[in-house]
């Protein structure tokens, strides 16, 4: 399920495109197939969606984290910590990144860009969700694509597809989006790696057999409101 996987892996998209519940879902699955997996969260724009939030569940199950200092406090503009440089030269490790959204929170992952390119060995997995405000055309997800590959200082390697509308997802939902998904790829020249899809839906879309790359993921990411979902390795 994680063949498209490198031993850099880097996710990012625009706001609300489900890049963080990917990212836990990623280091999860890595973690299982008996990897040493670090999550790195760099998400230093959005106060309500970040995967240092599961820091204590991710630990207790052998998955190391490295998040801004001051995430999960009441202060406004979090720092990123020295340890991030060290990941890039710890070679036996698997890294997973979560990039903030957009432009903005992919200024971020520009400071580590060289280390990226010097190692080689990964993949930047660019999340689109056709049901998402300024998302919903490819012309537009290519758009942003383009403006956060600039401003990272990295190309996409891959599209994922998470096109979902949070729980009134169906399986239709996910088949309708294919074909805008595959022309978000062609337009950007990059292969489509997955879509992603709600694990309870699994039995539909795999019977179905419209989806040859699915990917399955559990919510762990939900409104500050709602109880986390616990992770079990």
């Amino acid at each position: 399920m994680t063949n498209f996987c490198k031993r850099i892996n880097i996710i990012c998209g625009h706001y609300g495109s489900g890049k963080t519940n990917l990212a836990v879902n990623l280091a999860v699955d890595l973690k299982k197939q008996g990897k040493d997996v670090v999550l790195a969260d760099l998400d230093i724009v959005n106060p309500y969606f970040r995967s240092a939030d599961f820091n204590s569940i991710l630990n207790k199950n052998g998955i190391h984290t490295i998040s801004p200092t001051y995430a999960n406090t009441n202060l406004d503009i979090p720092a990123l910590t020295a340890n991030m440089n060290s990941i890039f030269e710890q070679k036996d490790r698997t890294i997973v990144i979560d990039v903030g959204g957009d432009d903005a929170g992919a200024a971020a992952m520009g400071r580590y860009a060289r280390m990226v390119l010097d190692d080689g060995d990964y993949s930047y997995l660019y999340v689109i969700n056709k049901y998402r405000y300024l998302t919903r055309t490819p012309d537009e997800a290519l758009a942003i694509l383009r403006e956060i590959e600039q401003i990272s200082r990295l190309s996409a390697t891959g599209i994922v597809n998470n096109s979902n509308v949070s729980y009134q997802t169906t399986s239709d939902t996910i088949t309708s989006s294919i074909e805008y998904a595959q022309s978000v790829a062609q337009l950007a020249g990059i292969p489509l790696v997955a879509t992603a899809y709600d694990r309870r839906l699994e039995k539909e879309i795999v019977s179905g057999g419209m989806i040859s790359d699915g990917y399955p993921v559990d919510i762990f990411v939900k409104p500050p409101w709602e109880e986390k979902t616990n992770i079990q390795l």
